[in-house]
């Protein structure tokens, strides 16, 4: 009886070895792919992106500073979930320790986008801003002035007939852009003080006899006679009063900002208060040719809710900063002169 040999032809051994080479070299390849998915143990970093930037070089940033192991890996990742053309100017923050798929999370997601603050006191003069501003690291004087002098960017300067936005930007701190223009850090605190000038309180002033620009106007001299906002609404109503009585409202601040000097420059030796401008308050009835300052919230606001009597009922005509810390107001000149001889 003949043995039967139970051995495989030789061609079919050389078919099992090959497949099971091959098996093994895809499962190595997809263990390697696989790896360089995994987390490169990289530390926290944040990603700027650029107009103009590219995934593949944002990638090969991640990969050269260890946050990812391969640059290939994350775009392969991004495009295959249709994220890889998505990414938006700003900062990423990525944390520590990330795998390449959470890593193609973050930047799908909405970067921070990163600004420089800017605070605008109340009271300053359209010739402080550019110092102000320009010492944040934004934009340039020279911009600044010609975009101060714009009136266009303002539709309520515009629309009052100013020569320039004076009393038109509203101070507040600001977040701008690091790259922000002239034009779109001036727009920006005009369009904030046009938020003041809602139908209402547009409305009360009008009742006052007082237009949008004369608002403004007035509260930029209680904002700078003011010692505090607990006063400004005493001051708006000693203004209110002297403009309805035809009295000169006699502002030492209207004084000094049309001779184009500060407030503690003024000489009055010199002839200062007798100089006649547009603005002086002295030489001139009513109020000045417009605003000296740009006024904040509780200015604006005072001139709406003035107090218009004296603690005896009588109105207010005349007040004084006296020395005790106190404010006071009188309806009669004469009482008026012995507050100055007791209280200055």
């Amino acid at each position: 009886m003949t043995r039967l040999n139970n051995r495989r032809p030789a061609w079919q051994r050389a078919l099992f070895w090959i497949f099971l080479l091959l098996l093994l070299a895809i499962l190595a390849v997809a263990a390697y792919v696989y790896s360089l998915t995994t987390s490169a143990g990289g530390p926290k970093y944040t990603l700027e992106i650029k107009p103009g930037d590219t995934l593949a070089a944002k990638a090969g940033e991640l990969a050269q500073r260890g946050v990812i192991k391969n640059a290939t890996a994350l775009r392969y990742v991004m495009r295959q979930r249709g994220t890889a053309g998505k990414l938006k100017e700003g900062l990423y923050e990525i944390p520590a320790d990330q795998t390449v798929f959470e890593v193609a999370d973050d930047l799908a997601g909405n970067p921070r986008i990163p600004t420089v603050s800017v605070t605008i006191p109340e009271g300053k003069r359209l010739k402080d801003l550019p110092e102000i501003i320009t010492a944040a690291g934004l934009s340039s004087a020279p911009a600044l002035k010609a975009a101060l002098n714009d009136v266009s960017l303002s539709p309520a300067a515009k629309a009052a007939g100013a020569g320039n936005l004076e009393g038109f930007l509203f101070p507040a701190t600001y977040p701008f852009r690091p790259k922000a223009s002239a034009e779109d850090i001036v727009k920006g605190l005009a369009e904030r003080m046009t938020q003041e000038f809602t139908p209402e309180r547009v409305a009360a002033a009008k009742k006052l006899n007082l237009n949008v620009e004369q608002w403004v106007t007035l509260a930029s001299m209680v904002q700078a006679e003011a010692a505090n906002d607990a006063e400004m609404p005493v001051v708006a109503g000693v203004f209110l009063n002297r403009l309805k009585q035809g009295i000169a409202l006699g502002s030492d601040p209207t004084v000094a900002y049309g001779l184009g000097k500060d407030l503690p420059d003024l000489d009055r030796s010199a002839g200062d208060f007798t100089k006649d401008t547009p603005y002086s308050t002295y030489t001139r009835m009513g109020l000045p040719k417009g605003p000296i300052n740009n006024p904040g919230e509780a200015a604006l606001s005072s001139v709406l809710n003035a107090k218009l009597t004296t603690p005896n009922g009588k109105a207010a005509l005349y007040f004084l900063h006296g020395t005790d810390g106190i404010i006071h107001v009188n309806n009669d000149y004469a009482a008026h002169l012995r507050d100055i001889a007791r209280y200055r």
